[in-house]
């Protein structure tokens, strides 16, 4: 029997862990500002939201976000759909409803099979029917390593824009999905231990709880991926000149997570979020476990959102800006 591929042996690192880290991106950015076009920009890329949009009248405006990675999971099926699933969670994230998709397939082709990127894209498919959303073609590149995700565009209403510098003093903080696939990722890397709880976490749309929140009322917000929960609160707190004050016995872990950190399957892109927050950011009485759980790389995570929601955890508040952007109680 041929013995089955471990696709993650073809990826520096895993999922959302393999980008660039937060600091070093800014400063790739910076001066690169959007060009002029004929359609009103209502988000760029001043705060580093998770999508652009652009008014195309009064009541509509269009959402437009890419996304793909390295592979999270050995199995191709599973790695499609995680990766379909975050990419669509950049609209759901800005309060909107994808529309249509395209694929975005890197392969090598004379390593791995091609019936391998057809599962890939076959899990893609599958999420995408699921949201609701066409997937119509897309693109693909002979490469050295095996990256996977989505172009998409959808729709949301101007006045229902969920953004991450529209906080305000008093709101609480709710967390959508828990933390830990991450380090549970690695440690799947690292042994080939399995564990469904992180692929079902990583392959749930975050629809439901968008609309949730634009029902709330909810007008600030992101999703939680590879920069962390540390590094993603402190653009949000950026963005809206506050500070995010999180109550760390309130954030909820995946089982194993506190085990994986216990034994080091910690990720260079957790570490690397880490030392980014760690000048801006009163760690109080948190053990460096937690600081790491707390900076942990998430793919495909869920909405942190300024408000309350059914079934969502608050875990903080926004506070007053102060000396910290970040601070854990």
């Amino acid at each position: 029997m041929t013995e089955p591929v471990r696709l993650t042996r073809y990826a520096r690192g895993g999922g959302c862990a393999c980008k660039i880290p937060p600091g070093e991106l800014e400063a790739m950015v910076a001066d690169l500002g959007p060009v002029a076009g004929t359609a009103e920009l209502l988000v760029g890329l001043d705060h580093g939201d998770d999508a652009a949009v652009v008014r195309l009248d009064e009541r509509t405006g269009l959402v437009t976000t890419a996304d793909f990675f390295t592979p999270v999971v050995d199995d191709a099926y599973d790695w499609g759909r995680i990766a379909a699933t975050n990419a669509l969670s950049d609209v759901y994230a800005m309060g909107g409803t994808p529309l249509v998709a395209l694929n975005l397939l890197c392969w090598p082709r004379e390593v791995l099979p091609l019936e391998l990127a057809r599962e890939v894209l076959r899990g893609g498919l599958d999420v995408a029917r699921a949201a609701g959303c066409h997937l119509a073609g897309g693109h693909t590149v002979d490469d050295d390593g095996p990256k996977y995700g989505l172009a998409v565009t959808g729709l949301v209403r101007p006045e229902e824009l969920i953004t991450l510098d529209a906080g305000r003093a008093g709101l609480p903080l709710s967390l959508t999905k828990p933390l830990g696939v991450g380090v549970l990722n690695t440690r799947h890397k690292s042994t080939g231990e399995s564990f469904p709880a992180a692929v079902a976490a990583m392959t749930t749309l975050n629809r439901e709880a968008a609309r949730a929140a634009v029902a709330a009322g909810v007008r600030c917000g992101t999703d939680v991926t590879g920069f962390g929960l540390l590094g993603h609160a402190t653009k949000l707190a950026r963005a809206s000149r506050l500070t995010v004050a999180i109550d760390t016995a309130r954030v909820p872990y995946l089982e194993g997570a506190r085990e994986a950190v216990r034994d080091g399957y910690v990720s260079g892109g957790s570490r690397r979020n880490l030392e980014w927050v760690t000048p801006t950011t009163d760690f109080g009485p948190a053990a460096e476990q937690d600081r790491l759980l707390l900076a942990d790389a998430q793919t495909s995570g869920g909405l942190l959102v300024a408000g309350e929601i059914p079934g969502a955890p608050v875990i903080g508040e926004l506070l007053p800006g102060g000396e910290h952007r970040v601070v854990l109680r």
